[in-house]
């Protein structure tokens, strides 16, 4: 891992100055510690507010690039108003990603910077994930990737520099909550991000809330589950998720899994990115 954080290092101190699509989250926050300590004030972190992003998401990587001493800079993501995102087609990512590169890379242009970064890792290429594509198009860089350096090995390298996020829960837009070729809208968003916060009020770290139409299908990891034989935490639940708006609730009996509505997709096609 040492050798990697140096390759890593190497290839942000070549940049010599970088943008960086900072979601606050593991990969992008270790991402901007490694670049802000080769490139000091040289570095911008810019996080995009969006229906899709949760606030308490926002705010937590606001105050990190506060805390981290990186300028921030906060752009309004708009994907809802692209109709290839908001139809939710499996290619969805990719045209959310591309509005938001074309603005990162208006302000590296503006504020005199040479690259934008995003904090993709090793990881990111065993799943579908056409937000890949559109980063390639757009010469956005991905220098965890480059340097080799998997999920585990930020997480690990994150503990060692001290960084709270270290064992943060992955996170990904309250999009991808919606089964390809359901209708992505601010009411759905609004009860997919309401319930998840209602479920982490309980203590559950990582959980996601499937929505499919009247019925909220709830992720948690597997050794999670067994708290939903609790009948008044099952009760709880239940009503407070039909109080959000769902008239149907369901738990995953496979547990939380990363990309779960990506099963749906037919092998092998689209190609795994």
């Amino acid at each position: 891992m040492e050798r990697k954080l140096q390759a890593l290092q190497g290839i942000i101190r070549e940049m010599g100055s970088l943008v960086v699509a900072y979601s606050g989250g593991v990969d992008s926050t270790f991402l901007l510690r490694v670049a802000r300590d080769v490139l000091g004030d040289s570095v911008v972190a810019v996080t995009a507010t969006s229906l899709t992003y949760p606030s308490r998401e926002y705010d937590e990587a606001r105050a990190m690039a506060e805390e981290l001493g990186v300028r921030h800079v906060t752009v309004v993501s708009e994907e809802l108003d692209i109709p290839e995102f908001s139809t939710n087609p499996p290619e969805r990512c990719y045209h959310c990603k591309r509005e938001l590169f074309a603005k990162l890379k208006e302000i590296a242009l503006r504020e005199g910077m040479g690259f934008v970064a995003d904090g993709s890792n090793l990881d990111d290429t065993g799943d579908y994930r056409p937000g890949m594509r559109a980063a390639e198009e757009a010469g956005i860089r991905s220098p965890l990737r480059e340097a080799g350096l998997t999920k585990e090995h930020v997480r690990q390298l994150s503990k060692s520099l001290g960084l709270p996020t270290w064992d943060k829960p992955s996170f990904a837009c309250l999009a991808s909550r919606f089964p390809y070729g359901d209708r992505i809208t601010p009411e759905g968003l609004q009860m997919v991000g309401e319930a998840e916060d209602y479920l982490r009020g309980l203590g559950f770290r990582q959980v996601r809330v499937r929505h499919r139409g009247d019925l909220a299908c709830v992720e948690v990891p597997a050794i999670d589950i067994g708290r939903f034989c609790d009948d008044g935490l099952r009760r709880r639940v239940a009503e407070r998720l039909k109080e959000i708006g769902f008239i149907y609730v369901a738990l995953d009996l496979q547990g939380y899994r990363s990309g779960s509505m990506n099963e749906a997709l037919p092998a092998g096609d689209p190609p795994v990115r």
